[in-house]
């Protein structure tokens, strides 16, 4: 039975995030990010699980570095994932729809026209994304940038975060649909040509399908590959990468899955889920530095059957 979550704790722990919000929102970008540099140092210390995680994470994906790389490497994602947080407390002051240029461009200039060039179609799309980069100000520059749209995500286990989280992801004006509680609703906007984002690289557990993931077996979900065979939507797979500071981010469209390159194969759910593994993994490896480590990505790993022993 799963343990019951304490609501003064969780309320406490929304109140000290919410006075960390008004101390960031305050001070100015230098010292902003001074402080995520701080609070990196701080959890990199103090944060043991998570810490030995993503330890054990990046010595799988890179073998071949030394303990001083593995360090580095671990301490530079801490950094990465709160200055991500300092960013999108800071963002909705900052970035509006008549400034959205002066923080984020596109890798190739013509990727911006060629995901109009699909809204226009009125098919359904799938915008796919990874832990990587700063994953939640690529749907916000999203919005800000025009596209409609919903964005499907798992909700917080503290549900006071929940909802404050909730507020910054609808400012962008795309629907925010919980991945259980609303799947009828998803089928529908689907079924409506209407664009979804939702992130791809999470452990999926016994029943995921695994697929190949930094050289190890990755429980991963398979609706992502159904839906888009189902609804004949295509596949965008993007990150957004911090190039700079403040708030200096260039995306990058890595890959387009069509549905109707597969649609006579019958292994096309397996196919379309390792190709958008992989262009998650190239985008990965370009800037190892912006991939949540700390998360148990390959926590699920296939049953190991037993050989009959001989009669």
């Amino acid at each position: 039975m799963a343990k019951q979550r304490s609501r003064a704790a969780d309320y406490i722990v929304y109140v000290i995030v919410r006075y960390v919000v008004c101390v960031v929102q305050l001070l100015p970008w230098s010292l902003a990010l001074g402080l995520a540099r701080g609070l990196a140092w701080l959890l990199f210390r103090i944060d043991r699980k998570h810490r030995l995680i993503a330890i054990d994470n990046v010595r799988h994906a890179f073998p071949d570095l030394d303990n001083e790389a593995v360090d580095g490497l671990v301490r530079a994602s801490f950094v990465h994932l709160t200055t991500m947080v300092v960013e999108m407390i800071r963002m909705p002051r900052f970035v509006r729809p008549d400034n959205i240029s002066d923080y984020f461009r596109h890798a190739q200039p013509d990727d911006l026209e060629l995901i109009r060039r699909w809204v226009a179609t009125g098919r359904p799309r799938l915008a796919m994304m990874g832990h990587f980069g700063n994953w939640e100000v690529l749907g916000y520059a999203t919005g800000m940038a025009g596209f409609k749209g919903g964005i499907v995500a798992r909700r917080l286990d503290n549900p006071y975060l929940d909802r404050f989280l909730a507020r910054f992801r609808r400012m962008s004006g795309l629907e925010l649909l919980d991945k259980n509680a609303d799947y009828a609703l998803i089928l529908d906007m689907l079924g409506r040509g209407i664009g979804l984002g939702m992130v791809g690289d999470q452990d999926a557990g016994p029943r995921g399908m695994f697929v190949n993931f930094f050289g190890r077996p990755a429980s991963t979900f398979k609706s992502i590959a159904l839906l888009c065979l189902e609804y004949n939507a295509p596949i965008m797979i993007f990150g957004a990468v911090r190039v700079g500071h403040p708030m200096q981010y260039v995306i990058y469209l890595e890959d387009l899955i069509l549905p109707e390159d597969y649609a006579d194969r019958p292994d096309a759910p397996r196919a379309i889920t390792e190709r958008y593994t992989q262009a998650l993994e190239r985008l990965i490896r370009r800037h190892p530095e912006q991939y949540f480590w700390l998360h148990r990505r390959w926590k699920t790993q296939p049953k190991v059957r037993e050989k009959k022993k001989a009669a």
